[in-house]
């Protein structure tokens, strides 16, 4: 998939999804395409170039038209650059032998490698502290979802592969300080976005009557 011109209005989507005799059926054909072709591309794969300034902007703006309810934001994004990736490094190495004193030199470079990968990378930060409206949590959790998986698509229609990474780093110290997390705020997991070097193949879909039921 080749990367998509940029639109010149803020407000109109960034494909000429509605220029056709068929509007609806031109966007719920593209809309399903997307969805179903996306694929979760490990950070090794994902090279330069990365979206540039105006792309990412379009990506945030997937993010902004997540659910909402009290539009409170409950999430935030910080982009880690290049000449910052090794403070990131130093907090997975740190977090590993704090888990893992025993942790051999080899296991501890390749914690710092993971800092390293993608283009474009990005903490999600979920805000659950105390917010007014008094929004619950679990609600401002999927909303945070809704965000992530926004932006993930909108990077996939311009033509870039994304994934997200986790682990037990995003609980230490060193990674609430480095992105200066306060009460109530939480590390969920990196959002990589990148060119695709290598695609896998498509995972197979479950059926939708194995996760659906009927009260």
């Amino acid at each position: 998939m080749g990367h998509f011109e940029q639109g010149t209005s803020t407000s109109a989507p960034p494909l000429a999804l509605f220029q056709t005799t068929e509007p609806q059926a031109s966007a719920f054909s593209f809309a399903d395409a997307l969805i179903t072709s996306r694929q979760n591309i490990s950070p090794r794969r994902l090279v330069e170039p990365g979206p540039n300034a105006s792309q990412l902007d379009q990506i945030f703006r997937g993010a902004a038209s997540a659910p909402d309810h009290g539009l409170i934001k409950p999430w935030r994004f910080v982009t880690v650059p290049l000449d910052k990736r090794a403070l990131l490094a130093e907090v997975f190495a740190l977090a590993l032998v704090e888990r893992d004193p025993g942790a051999t030199p080899e296991q501890i470079e390749t914690a710092r490698e993971k800092a390293h990968r993608a283009p474009v990378l990005m903490l999600v930060v979920a805000r659950l502290g105390a917010c007014e409206p008094p929004i619950p949590t679990l609600e401002r959790m999927m909303s945070v979802g809704a965000a992530v998986q926004n932006m993930l698509l909108m990077a996939h229609g311009l033509g870039f592969g994304s994934s997200l990474t986790s682990g037990q780093a995003m609980q230490s110290p060193g990674m609430r300080r480095l992105f200066g997390l306060t009460d109530g705020e939480e590390a969920v997991c990196f959002l990589n976005i990148g060119t695709i070097s290598k695609r896998k193949t498509q995972r197979l879909h479950p059926e939708a009557s194995s996760f659906v039921s009927t009260l």
